[in-house]
């Protein structure tokens, strides 16, 4: 394990290089929103939060799907809107969460909000309440 990195709080589960696959439910569940809605969401997570949303992923192709990394079991239970894919593992199903590093060659996925802590996860209720910013 990287001394260096764990000083400056970047959680375990972020690989070294590249892109890696993570299981839903080991360190993280993840909350997908696709395209402009997405960026947008995740904006106005960032405004909401002082800056620190938690750690956010965006994808550069395809759907531009955008990640919201949030605690283990947060998913569960909740209503979630139309076009928002919970990715949560259990007896019946499992998910994978695409990370990647924090430098280097990572296309198509980028941080759009970097990890800062392993236990400083995107707050399910405040990702709830920026999908629904009207209520």
């Amino acid at each position: 394990m990287n001394t260096e990195s764990d000083e400056m709080g970047v959680p375990d589960w972020v690989p070294s290089t590249g892109i890696q696959l993570r299981k839903a439910g080991v360190q993280f569940d993840a909350i997908r929103v696709d395209g402009d809605e997405g960026r947008a969401v995740a904006d106005r997570l960032a405004w909401m939060t002082g800056g620190r949303p938690g750690p956010v992923v965006e994808e550069a192709s395809g759907s531009r799907a955008v990640y919201f990394l949030v605690p283990v079991g947060a998913t569960e239970r909740r209503f979630w809107p139309p076009g928002v894919i919970s990715l949560a593992s259990g007896p019946s199903c499992v998910a994978f969460i695409p990370v990647p590093a924090l430098n280097g060659q990572t296309w198509p996925l980028t941080w759009r909000y970097r990890p800062t802590g392993r236990d400083h996860l995107v707050h399910a209720l405040l990702l709830k309440a920026a999908l629904h910013p009207e209520e």
